[in-house]
């Protein structure tokens, strides 16, 4: 199912503005690999900025398209720490970011994201989640104790297509949906955060930490 009505968001792209010519070879690029797209790559440089953001971190990375947009955000003296289990996507990423004199801004890790993020020191001011959706939940229980107070949890997919709502089997949800509805169940009743859900493209949790 369309979460946005699709006329709404065509209106909502021819108001972005800005020309981001590497952005768009990525997305022509991308053919069946799925990214996160236009819409929601500026609302996660938004949100990125709105905080200050110097330290990032994504949960799965592909081939490096919303490491474009944090890596706008962070500014020259930030950092952007990629993750992806596929070699050959984290060199596509760094050249791409490379052509769009961002790639001293990235830092780039291979291997299971939710291994990377046990390695890495210190706190973020972000953390994103973009991994298979069985793993949500992991990803959940680990971020939330890496993010700085004011720091944000972003993740896409949260909405899954309409299926949080749609197409439960009749002996219950997939693996995937039932990961998903399970994480954001958790995250709506942490109180250390508060937290929403953007429904642009197939949904963006936002989760701000408070406490």
């Amino acid at each position: 199912m369309d979460i946005v009505d699709p006329r709404i968001e065509d209106y909502m792209r021819g108001l972005l503005g800005g020309q981001h010519e590497v952005a768009a070879e990525m997305e022509e690029a991308a053919g069946d690999f799925p990214i996160v797209g236009r819409l929601v790559g500026v609302t996660l440089e938004v949100l990125a900025r709105s905080i200050g953001a110097r330290r990032v971190l994504e949960l799965g990375s592909g081939f490096g398209y919303s490491a474009y947009w944090f890596a706008r955000a962070v500014g020259s003296e930030g950092e952007v720490h990629m993750s992806d289990g596929d070699p050959e996507k984290q060199r596509r990423a760094l050249e791409y970011l490379g052509r769009a004199g961002l790639a001293e801004r990235v830092r780039s890790h291979v291997g299971d994201a939710l291994e990377i993020i046990d390695e890495l020191e210190g706190d973020f001011d972000v953390v994103f989640c973009d991994i298979d959706k069985p793993g949500y939940p992991e990803a959940w229980r680990k971020a939330r104790e890496r993010i700085r107070l004011g720091g944000l949890y972003l993740c896409d997919n949260v909405l899954w297509s309409g299926r949080v709502v749609e197409g439960v089997e009749e002996d219950g949800p997939s693996e995937s949906t039932g990961a998903v509805l399970e994480h954001n169940r958790a995250i709506a009743s942490d109180e250390r955060y508060r937290s929403t859900i953007v429904p642009t493209r197939d949904g963006i949790m936002v989760a701000l930490r408070v406490g």
